[in-house]
């Protein structure tokens, strides 16, 4: 019983941790922080002193979106003899290359076989010689001074990578996956720069990031998460991540939550395969703050945690009923079992396509928690497959 009553209070309070108590602890923090030392944003040079900059856009099959987002591109204000658009296509069988020969401009870097993501940056990034890469997605539309507003986070030497803010535009008729996404990035995207403002971002998203190109290295092909991994790495060498909320990246949330799922799993997956590899960052003694917020924010979530909530069910039936009914404990059953009912009657609202935030965010913790344990399964599968492509989820403009 006293064992069980242990593990039932270091997973409640993990879990608020991981997801709330993490949060708490950043702003007393970062407030006592900055009351002690004030930093200023560095300036943004002059046009002639403005580093080479290459968009780099990995694609496979995205035939409807190359002049939606290529009008974007052009869109964007940097000077256009430092700055190049690379399309590195993996293995398209669309009509997404023939498209592309509209720009003559763009470098187009094609291969027919489909080998993955993390294989066709590798294949491109030899050829980019330019001070700093933007990576970003294809479908993903960003704000005309982003390339500008990352540039300058790079003025400061210490800065290795600058991760933007990814937005998810909500829409009256959208779904619990769009709604629910929205509300998860909007709370991640607090969480990143309270990260910055301590000491580093912890990672930074595909949709939007940026390196300088002498820290880029070649990864695995068969990496799931190749913005992490690479962004980690590069701070792990002793940079930081910046993360910069003026220069976003904009895109639908997925259409329905089957095609949330895809997404989830495969995120769930490349979480683990990243706690693997980059398991000398979970030395706190070597890396200090960089491994608290590591540990902090990603791991907790992406490991224990989800196998910690389910866990907990049993153990408080236990603890309520044997030997004989504790009240306290009957009271958190009831709590567990009321939340569980919120997120049950959020599923049920998603099929009905009726929105109701109160049932949604507990269905969609609930969604991700499961998820993150199914992720074990596709990363198994996908370590004999030996390859990072993975399923294109389908968006909510789709």
């Amino acid at each position: 019983m006293t064992t069980l009553k242990w593990i039932f209070w270091i997973s409640l309070f993990l879990l608020f941790y991981a997801y709330l108590g993490y949060g708490i602890l950043l702003v007393i923090i970062v407030k006592i922080k900055e009351f002690f030392s004030k930093t200023q944003s560095p300036e943004l040079p002059t046009d002639e002193k403005l580093p080479s900059i290459t968009l780099f856009i990995t694609a496979f099959n995205e035939e409807k979106i190359v002049h939606s987002k290529m009008k974007n591109c052009q869109a964007l204000d940097y000077p256009d003899d430092k700055f190049e658009i690379v399309w590195c296509t993996d293995g398209s069988n669309d009509h997404t290359v023939e498209r592309l020969k509209d720009y003559p401009s763009v470098r187009v870097l094609h291969e027919d076989i489909r080998a993955g993501k993390t294989a066709a940056m590798n294949r491109g990034m030899r050829f980019v010689s330019s001070d700093i890469v933007v990576f970003t997605d294809a479908n993903t539309m960003l704000n005309s001074q982003a390339i500008k507003e990352m540039v300058r986070r790079f003025e400061d030497p210490k800065v290795g990578c600058v991760a933007g803010e990814k937005r998810i535009v909500e829409k009256e008729k959208d779904s619990a996956a769009s709604g629910g996404e929205g509300i998860y990035w909007r709370y991640e995207s607090k969480l990143k720069e309270l990260d910055d403002r301590l000491y580093s971002a912890i990672g930074a998203a595909g949709e939007l990031f940026s390196v300088r190109r002498k820290l880029f290295f070649e990864m695995p092909k068969d990496t799931l998460l190749d913005d992490f991994i690479l962004s980690m790495r590069i701070a792990m060498k002793g940079y930081t991540i910046a993360y910069t909320p003026t220069a976003f990246a904009e895109e639908s949330g997925s259409l329905n939550m089957i095609e949330e799922e895809k997404r989830k799993v495969r995120i769930a997956a490349g979480g683990l395969q990243s706690i693997w590899r980059l398991r000398p960052l979970l030395n706190i003694f070597k890396y200090r703050t960089l491994s608290f917020q590591y540990i902090s924010h990603r791991v907790l979530r992406w490991s224990v945690c989800p196998i910690l909530l389910f866990l907990m069910i049993p153990i408080n039936c236990y603890l309520a009923f044997y030997p004989q009914l504790n009240l306290f404990y009957a009271i958190l059953l009831f709590l567990q079992f009321l939340f569980y009912i919120m997120g049950l009657s959020g599923y049920l609202l998603e099929k009905r396509h009726l929105k109701n935030k109160l049932f949604f965010v507990p269905y969609y913790f609930l969604f991700m928690n499961w998820n993150c344990i199914k992720g074990i399964n596709y990363l198994i599968k996908q370590k004999k497959q030996k390859t990072g492509a993975w399923e294109k989820s389908l968006r909510s403009e789709s």
